[in-house]
Order: structure tokens, then C-alpha cells, then sequence
């Protein structure tokens, strides 16, 4: 992965198409004040408004998430997955609650992005869960821990072994439910852009 934070991307993509943080949050619909903690801040969202942000820009969500393009064959080793080399989404004040590991970094012109995501607790979504949608489909298989899904009105909560595949343009929620980390293994497919 680059050493460039993801903020310091999506601004240099955004600058690159001469689109201030209006322009951006206007073909996003995301708020500029969002933005800007994401670009000055190193504040790193859930992938909902991040694939906003990439097709808006005309960019695959992995872009953002890694800098790797070099062939078309990918082995990911677990050995690998180096803490410091996760996505970490978090937000003002708060610590991660997700540490995204790609799994396709160097896949070159992919159109799923699988992740290996290690999620904690999030206080704050005890009282109120945030739900996204992104146009196409995601598959979670859970290894460890309970994980709480809410795809539209349906909640769902599973366990080790337990796997929910749903299209997500359905405004949903994941989050890790009532145990201290939830790991799953999740691809994200996308139409693109």
C-alpha cells in the first residue's frame, strides 16, 4: 500500500478533475463538512460513501484502499496482513472500528474487492446504526465473532460459519454485534463506473 494517507488520494483525484469539495459533495451527496474531515482529518469512512466518492470521481473503490497494480494473478498470504498496512475507518475522536485488509491489491482491472475486515464495537451505533447503499452486491462469510446486519427492514445476526449474501443498493447496515471483534471475510461487487 502507499505511503499516501486516503485523504491525501481522493484530494489529489478531486484536484486532478479541478472539482472543489462543493462540486464533490454535490455529486456525491455527501456533506462537504464530511469531506473535508476525510481529506484533513485522515477520518476514513465505512465503504458506502468511499464508493460514493469513487465513482463520482470515475475511480474503482480499490484506488482508495490500495496503490498495487501489478498483474493479473493475486495471492494474498495472511502472513501478510500487517496491521499497519490496514484501512482503518475512523472517525473524529474515535478509534477504528474497522481494519480493512484487500485482498486483491494487485489484481489489475478487478470488479470485486475482497476484503479480510476486522470489526469492533462502535458505541455510538449502539443507539443509532447508519445505514449505506452503493449500487451492486456484497457477500460476508463470518469466521469469529457475532455480526449484526440490517438490510432494509430485516435484521440478521450471525455467527462463525454463517454467510449473507444481498444487493446492495438496500440500504443495510454491518457492524460487530455483542462480542469484542467480529472478523469476516466480505466481496464487494461493483458495476462500475
Amino acid at each position: 500500500m502507499s505511503d499516501k494517507k486516503l485523504g491525501e488520494r481522493i484530494r489529489a483525484y478531486r484536484e486532478r478533475q479541478e472539482l472543489s469539495l462543493a462540486d464533490l459533495a454535490d455529486r456525491t451527496g455527501l456533506t462537504v463538512d464530511f469531506l473535508t474531515a476525510l481529506e484533513e482529518e485522515d477520518v476514513t469512512p465505512s465503504i458506502g460513501p468511499l464508493l460514493k466518492i469513487a465513482l463520482a470521481l470515475g475511480q474503482r473503490l480499490g484506488t482508495f484502499m490500495d496503490d498495487a497494480v501489478d498483474s493479473d494473478v493475486c495471492v494474498s498470504r495472511q502472513c501478510e496482513h500487517a496491521e499497519d498496512e490496514a484501512v482503518l475507518r475512523k472517525a473524529r475522536g474515535k478509534r477504528a472500528t474497522f481494519h480493512y485488509h484487500s485482498l486483491g491489491a494487485t489484481k489489475t482491472d478487478r470488479h470485486m474487492e475482497p476484503f479480510f475486515i476486522e470489526i469492533y464495537p462502535d458505541e455510538e451505533a449502539c443507539t443509532e446504526k447508519p445505514l449505506s447503499s452503493h449500487e451492486g452486491e456484497e457477500f460476508i462469510v463470518v469466521v469469529s465473532g457475532e455480526l449484526e446486519v440490517i438490510i432494509g427492514p430485516d435484521h440478521h445476526m450471525l455467527g462463525p460459519g454463517d454467510s449473507i449474501y444481498y444487493n446492495s443498493v438496500v440500504p443495510h447496515y454491518v457492524g460487530c454485534a455483542k462480542s469484542p471483534k467480529t472478523e469476516i471475510y466480505a466481496v464487494l461487487y461493483f458495476p462500475h463506473a
